[in-house]
């Protein structure tokens, strides 16, 4: 059944009211702040005007939200017109039964006709005997359509019905209705006379203030320079030897943590050198990301690296786990930017014999490269000169190509002829070259598919490294890691 219910408008509640406390009163309602200046001065701050709307301005707005509040309580209109509609429904069944009653004396009075006629049309013959027929046929008819009339009596009944229901329903629905609101609206009224005397209150407790404040001026501005010439005299008696004892031991601090580290640095490299000693290998080279190591006999014994068996590792610290470079076999690596942060190391078997030399610290990075990555990035794609050295593990002599890493896909080509086109995938590798070839600092290892692998060069070291990262960099975007063999 559809409920009926008046239109509820939105009842906007007052605005709070910062009442106004008078404990103590001032000229200005509130104790002035100072604050110390550049040269240690007392410098007032500038006063702030922070004025209210006034009392007459939020009792008008009160007494408007009260008249509509009026408004919404009369809703008396609406049920009174339920109440019409329902005394109306009611006449209607009222009818609909004295209807009911004339159809069924109707039907009684057309059989008694019926029957007279029949026993007239008995007794006549002739002319008159067709007249009384006729008269009979008329008499059914009229009872059929009695009848009819009868059957829309009684559906017109059964919807007289159904309306008196719906609206007995729908006056005892607007009927709670109202009493919600009016319910509702009194307890807003109350609370709106509530906070009007809340204004009311507080607008006299300002009037109180005011006068009292007028009364002590004299008093309240004496305070203030008693204050300030208490405030000037503590300036000038402040101990300042305090500041100057804090500063220096600031300095102190940093100065025996900078020799602390220093000692610590200093402790292992003697430790390196009285290993190194021992140690017939030396690793030589810049510990730093753009840089070639390399390891070099240092003791006076020929041993020929060729015939030692070499494997370089990469490890969080020096007492971590390492983890074996797939493919770093060679006396010659090239740190790439996997391996900022870590500490390489190299196993060397010579004669049975297993020595172990290590980078002073973790690979530096460039520091240039983050900002060339971060520019790069703002494009589609990204392209690089390179040199073909190798594929598919031969030597290939070839012009320069372009090797560009977009954001979804890399391309080798030269021209309009494309070496290779793959999107980032789990079959794809990429990397900076483990083995021992020209350059080893500028050449990349790249397998877009398998069974078929590069060696690319490239102009510098630095913009194989920024291939490296933007490939790597994409490719996470499309949810793949790209590593090297074995990774």
């Amino acid at each position: 059944m559809t409920k009926v219910c008046p239109e509820i408008e939105d009842m906007t509640l007052p605005e709070p009211v910062i009442t106004v406390s008078a404990d103590v009163s001032f000229a200005s309602n509130h104790f002035p702040s100072y604050k110390l200046g550049p040269d240690n001065q007392i410098v007032e701050e500038p006063k702030e005007d922070e004025k209210g709307p006034s009392v007459q301005d939020t009792v008008e707005k009160e007494s408007e939200l009260l008249s509509d509040q009026h408004k919404r309580l009369s809703v008396r209109d609406l049920a009174s017109k339920f109440d019409k509609n329902l005394a109306a429904a009611v006449t209607l069944a009222d009818e609909a039964k004295l209807k009911e009653v004339a159809s069924l004396e109707g039907h009684v009075m057309l059989k008694k006709l019926r029957d007279a006629l029949e026993y007239m049309r008995g007794r006549m013959d002739g002319q008159n005997k067709e007249d009384v027929e006729k008269a009979i046929s008329m008499v059914e008819a009229l009872a059929v359509k009695l009848t009819q009339n009868e059957g829309e009596l009684i559906q017109e009944k059964f919807e007289v019905k159904k309306l008196g229901n719906f609206l007995k329903q729908a006056s005892e629905d607007a009927k709670k209705l109202v009493n919600h609101e009016k319910s509702f609206a009194c307890a807003e009224i109350e609370s709106a006379r509530a906070v009007v005397l809340k204004l009311g209150e507080a607008f006299e407790e300002q009037e109180r203030s005011s006068e009292a404040s007028r009364a002590q001026g004299p008093d309240v501005e004496k305070l203030v320079e008693e204050v300030q010439e208490a405030r000037q005299i503590k300036r000038m008696h402040h101990p300042t030897k305090v500041m100057g004892m804090q500063h220096e031991l600031h300095g102190l601090r940093s100065r025996l943590q900078e020799k602390y580290l220093n000692s610590i640095k200093l402790h292992q490299e003697i430790k390196r050198v009285e290993e190194s000693k021992s140690c017939p290998f030396v690793l030589e080279g810049t510990q730093s990301l753009g840089s070639c190591l390399r390891i070099h006999v240092s003791s006076d014994d020929a041993i020929d690296l060729s015939n030692c068996s070499i494997q370089w590792y990469r490890a969080a610290c020096e007492t971590s786990r390492r983890e074996a470079i797939s493919g770093a076999n060679q006396s010659v690596y090239a740190p790439e930017p996997f391996d900022v942060g870590r500490i390489l190391q190299a196993d060397i078997i010579s004669n049975g014999q297993k020595v172990t030399v290590t980078t002073d610290g973790p690979i530096d990075p460039d520091s240039c490269l983050q900002t060339r990555v971060e520019s790069l990035m703002r494009k589609s794609n990204s392209e690089f000169n390179v040199v073909i050295s190798q594929m598919n593990g031969q030597d290939y002599a070839s012009r320069t190509h372009v090797f560009t890493v977009g954001k979804t896909r890399i391309k080798l080509s030269r021209g309009w002829i494309t070496k290779a086109r793959e999107i980032y995938s789990t079959s794809m590798q990429l990397c900076g070259v483990r083995g021992n070839i020209k350059a080893p600092a500028r050449a990349l290892f790249w397998q877009p598919r398998k069974s078929l692998t590069f060696i690319l060069t490239f102009e510098s070291e630095q913009e194989r490294n920024t291939a490296i990262v933007l490939a790597r960099k994409y490719a996470f975007d499309c949810n793949v890691t790209l590593l090297g063999p074995d990774d």
